[in-house]
């Protein structure tokens, strides 16, 4: 079984069967809304009919959170329960990819859980018309109903990352869906984490020619950002330059 650094796997794996999808969530002080929001997205599976997994990748809560996924992992089969040590929403992602047993692994958010994302795009894939779809905010389509700034911020980034790392399409941050294997060296050339590893990912998988589908999705703000918006700055700023050095430089 693979491993994150300085992660462990805190629920022992359930099944025998592997699962066709894998959907990955990173959580992080998510108590309030963590039990309902799961026991919710079980229950919308069971309108599939393939096996499944998911992934709840705890990073540093300190609320109860890692209580509390223990004890959906413990009432549902379906559930596994991962630890990063502390907040990093990249370092949670990429432990979930590497720890999913899915052909298709989708990344969701807590306060998303799109089931009709996750039906668009692993008919894509399925289809084998694209290797890695992407849930855009920014789509021409998408319906993005969270508080301007949080708008703002993401047509901000996108705009960053068309200028700095000529990143062509929409979005790269949130929903995803892709094709395990076909990713995995992906996963493994990123060098960044927290908020930009999402970005990198999907950046350098168009960069080496991988299939790209955007699809548009309805956003509504749920809670509040678990991490304060202006407090991302330095780390997003300092990960690009590390980012356009590697990238744009280097090669």
């Amino acid at each position: 079984m693979v491993q994150g650094k300085g992660s462990k796997v805190i629920e022992a794996d359930k099944f025998k069967e592997s699962p066709l999808v894998s959907v990955v969530i990173p959580v992080y002080n998510e108590k309030a809304i963590l039990f309902g929001s799961v026991v919710e997205l079980v229950d919308r599976m069971s309108e599939f009919d393939f096996n499944y997994e998911i992934l709840l990748c705890e990073n540093g809560s300190n609320d109860g959170t890692k209580e509390v996924g223990l004890t959906l992992a413990r009432k549902f089969p379906h559930v596994r329960m991962l630890n990063c040590p502390e907040p990093n929403y990249g370092a949670a992602m990429r432990l979930g990819i590497l720890e999913a047993r899915g052909k298709f692994v989708v990344c969701d958010e807590i306060d998303l859980l799109d089931v009709g994302f996750y039906r668009r795009a692993l008919e894509a894939l399925v289809f084998d018309q694209c290797d890695l779809v992407v849930g855009s905010k920014l789509h021409s389509q998408s319906k993005d109903d969270r508080p301007f700034m949080r708008h703002v911020a993401s047509m901000t980034i996108t705009m960053m990352l068309r200028i700095a790392l000529g990143f062509k399409g929409t979005d790269t941050h949130g929903l995803k869906a892709f094709h395990r294997e076909r990713l995995l060296p992906v996963v493994g050339r990123c060098i960044v984490d927290k908020d930009l590893f999402a970005s990198e990912f999907v950046i350098r998988a168009e960069r080496q020619e991988f299939r790209l589908l955007e699809l548009p999705v309805d956003i509504v703000e749920k809670r509040k950002p678990s991490i304060n918006l202006v407090k991302r700055v330095p780390n997003v700023l300092g990960n690009l330059a590390k980012l356009f050095i590697a990238i744009r430089i280097k090669g």
